[in-house]
């Protein structure tokens, strides 16, 4: 009888909790199978109140794929008695070794429930610092919220924020993990009274130590002192193709006399695509007003018909019907090379702000997206005022 045994190799619908392993951490993340009897099965990561939606399953033989076509990555393995247990892998990196991971259909949350949680509300605002391995420090905020002892929220950088984090409390301290596609965080931090903890960042590069201390005024540096013209400039000049090889110059009629929004991002970037999810409706709703936005795209690789393949994606995902244009491989020096009048970019997404006249009149580094909270919505504030502003300007 058991030699008859029939093996059900495919994911089943319903809630699923994964481990990965990197070195000697495990990093908890969560996904929903929905579908899983039809050809149109949708895997959605759970981060809070995130959910990514994984499409274009694949099976073959006892083989499940399932495609991260957002970072060009897959997830990928063998299901077995309710198992899934397989491998993260980049493929844009030849020959990646990938993550392992095993995965079990369950309803368990993320963490496991602490028997004795940390009496201190990890709640508010605070000033954390990344701290290197040779010692140097990054200043950053962290913005959370709490419910009994499950813990949500994320850490802002002047490039960007960590996205939908998702923890819980444990006796000492808390933890969190996401994935959402392009590689999973784990966070560790034990209290040091209650206004004071110390962690680590864990990835799957290695771990940072942070130091956090409770401060409701907590406050980045000013996105908009990180990048800056250089000295004898005040306008950009560039043309680059689109995703159909088409050169498009800043200089072209459409751009004349109007706002233009120059926006530096990467098909890889969680944080542009953030964006990009901002920008793509809000230029619908706007761009009759005299505003136009230009994507200047730096990818992983060069090769034409990649760009065009993750760049599109990237157009069919947030319906954008502005131009986005591949401004070079990624690199040290990549942008240097495609906006020589800029100072350094300090992170992406970068954004430029053109007057009527074709002069740069602001440059923002970073966004706040929707997991930041009350940080994304000072930012859209922000964000209209400067253009309603330059719109006003004869």
């Amino acid at each position: 009888m058991a030699c008859n045994k029939t093996q059900n190799h495919k994911l089943e619908d319903g809630k699923w909790r994964g481990e990965f392993s990197v070195s000697d951490q495990q990093f908890p993340f969560l996904f929903e199978v929905q579908g899983a009897a039809t050809d149109s099965a949708t895997v959605y990561l759970i981060n809070g109140a995130e959910r990514v939606p994984l499409n274009g399953i694949t099976y073959s033989n006892d083989t499940v794929s399932i495609p991260i076509e957002a970072y060009d990555a897959i997830l990928t393995g063998v299901v077995t008695d309710g198992k899934f247990e397989g491998k993260f892998k980049k493929l844009f990196v030849d020959n990646d070794e990938g993550v392992p991971f095993i995965a079990v259909k369950s309803d368990a949350p993320r963490f496991e429930v602490a028997s004795t949680p940390a009496t201190t509300s990890l709640a508010g605002k605070w000033d954390i610092d990344f701290i290197g391995q040779k010692g140097d420090t990054t200043h950053n905020v962290g913005i959370f919220n709490q419910d009994a002892t499950i813990l949500t929220g994320s850490i802002l950088t002047n490039a960007g924020d960590l996205r939908y984090l998702e923890g819980a409390l444990t006796n000492d301290g808390f933890q969190f993990s996401a994935f959402a596609g392009l590689s999973p965080y784990l966070i560790k931090g034990k209290f040091e009274g209650n206004d004071s903890f110390t962690g680590e960042f864990y990835t799957t590069r290695g771990a940072t130590k942070l130091i956090g201390k409770r401060n409701a005024d907590a406050a980045l540096a000013d996105p908009y002192g990180l990048a800056y013209m250089k000295k004898g400039y005040d306008r950009l000049d560039f043309t680059f193709p689109n995703i159909e090889g088409q050169k498009v110059s800043l200089s072209d009629p459409r751009y004349k006399d109007k706002v233009v929004i120059v926006s530096i991002l990467g098909s890889w970037c969680p944080n542009c695509l953030d964006e990009m999810e901002y920008l793509s409706p809000w230029y619908k709703e706007n761009n009759k007003r005299g505003v136009e936005i230009i994507g200047l795209a730096f990818e992983r690789k060069d090769d034409p018909e990649y760009v065009k393949t993750v760049l599109s994606r990237l157009v069919k995902r947030y319906d954008t019907t502005y131009e986005i244009l591949f401004a070079g491989k990624l690199g040290d020096d990549a942008t240097a090379k495609a906006l020589p009048q800029v100072s350094k970019i300090m992170g992406y997404p970068t954004t430029i702000f053109i007057d009527k006249k074709g002069a740069v009149r602001k440059i923002h580094t970073g966004f706040n997206g929707p997991a930041t909270g009350l940080f994304y919505e000072e930012f859209k504030q922000d964000f209209n005022k400067v253009v309603d502003d330059l719109l006003a300007e004869k």
